[in-house]
């Protein structure tokens, strides 16, 4: 059975760049600043070609959500080797308030649209942490998860993941369909090469808003105020132990 996946890729901060608070403290920096796609979802996407040059994937479809430079990232998932994209068109300003949920319904609505066997996504987006968008889909879709893969083997109509877990490794087995979220050791991302950026040019892209799926973005919090963290304090040194114990006990750390 060749499976069709659909892989969640989102356009974030770059992790190189340095965040900047918003003058207006009501978000970061964005304008003018290099944007890539989330590593997590990277090794995801990596994982899904792999997929397909094993001949256990059939078809690899590139979800992206977010403003019409979302479709940058979309072309390097192509160019990575996925078949097709979507680009789920959501403006700038709403991206500040699209929450996992919201993601998480596009893609089970399009994973309903599709026939998708499996979806595949990194474990966390770096720009929020969130950690939430492949427990949620798989919960909407009433499908078996297997979070944190750190390696995945197909077996008779299963598939076996490795997941990391806070004691080491753990594995299961989960029938078709299913959703997985990729950490960070279940490979290394290719580099795009130039015949397949150019390649990628010519592959398609479907545009479609939340709507078209049945999915509201409409916002239920408001930021009321983002901040640097506060900056750490300089340690102080101790000649011994007792003295440490000391000072552990002073300040109500013991």
């Amino acid at each position: 059975m060749s499976l069709r996946v659909l892989v969640g890729c989102k356009r974030v901060i770059d992790y190189a760049v340095k965040i900047r608070v918003r003058p207006d403290k009501l978000g970061v920096v964005s304008d003018g600043v290099k944007h890539s796609m989330n590593p997590f979802d990277e090794i995801a996407v990596e994982e899904a070609v792999r997929l397909k040059e094993k001949k256990i994937a059939k078809e690899v479809i590139a979800l992206s959500c977010g403003p019409t430079q979302a479709q940058e990232t979309i072309r390097t998932a192509l160019a990575m080797g996925a078949d097709r994209g979507i680009h789920v068109e959501v403006p700038l300003k709403e991206m500040e308030h699209l929450q996992p949920i919201h993601v998480s319904k596009i893609l089970a609505s399009l994973a309903k649209k599709e026939n998708i066997d499996l979806i595949v996504v990194g474990k966390q987006a770096i720009d929020d942490d969130t950690n939430a968008t492949a427990q949620m889909t798989a919960a909407l879709l009433d499908w078996p998860q297997a979070t944190y893969a750190s390696k995945i083997e197909k077996k008779d109509g299963t598939l076996e993941v490795t997941r990391e877990v806070d004691g080491g490794l753990e594995t299961i087995t989960v029938q078709l369909p299913a959703v997985i979220s990729a950490d960070l050791r279940l490979n290394e991302p290719r580099y795009a090469t130039l015949p397949n950026i150019m390649k990628a040019k010519k592959k398609k892209i479907a545009k479609m808003k939340p709507a078209d799926v049945g999915v509201d973005t409409s916002s239920h919090f408001e930021v009321v105020e983002v901040r640097d963290p506060p900056q750490r304090e300089a340690g102080v040194k101790v000649e011994d132990i007792d003295t440490l114990v000391a000072k552990l006990k002073e300040l109500g750390r013991v």
